[in-house]
């Protein structure tokens, strides 16, 4: 696909509104923007409504502090038939200061669907640098560790 876009920064600075009892800014606001960045990649790349399935991995370093400019940036990492695994990295830190600290870090992964809500082929992904190609193993692999955590919690799942 000739324009679709394969990397989504977002930009802001975290507000007094996302406090948690803490002080910091509230671990659910980050998933939002996760979630928020993710899909403004997804649907870049596909160029379709998209919906999240699958969130794992997700690792918070540092907290995020009122006041600072937050950098959610998005990349697509892999491609399935209709699956796209996008790594989502969070930075945050003093905006008078250009030295910015990751804080989070998860894979998220969309389908994109249409609009009886099937999910539809998407555009293939193939790696163009030795950056690209370890970033496809690194999802691959990720997958094959979602395998067997499925298989061990499949007892425990209420369907």
């Amino acid at each position: 696909m000739e324009n679709a876009q394969r990397e989504m920064t977002l930009r802001f600075l975290a507000e007094p509104t996302e406090i948690n009892f803490g002080g910091k800014v509230h671990g659910g606001t980050v998933m939002k923007w996760i979630d928020q960045a993710g899909y403004a990649c997804a649907v870049g790349w596909s160029g379709r409504y998209c919906v999240t399935v699958y969130v794992g991995g997700i690792r918070f370093y540092h907290p995020v502090h009122i006041g600072d400019l937050v950098e959610v940036q998005a990349k697509l990492i892999y491609t399935g038939t209709t699956s796209m695994h996008i790594a989502v990295d969070v930075r945050a830190g003093d905006p008078k200061d250009p030295h910015m600290k990751k804080t989070t870090h998860c894979v998220i992964i969309f389908v994109g669907i249409d609009r009886d809500g099937k999910p539809v082929p998407v555009n293939r992904w193939e790696p163009k640098s030795e950056e690209d190609q370890s970033l496809q193993t690194y999802a691959q692999k990720l997958m094959n560790l979602r395998k067997s955590i499925e298989e061990e919690m499949r007892e425990h799942r209420v369907e």
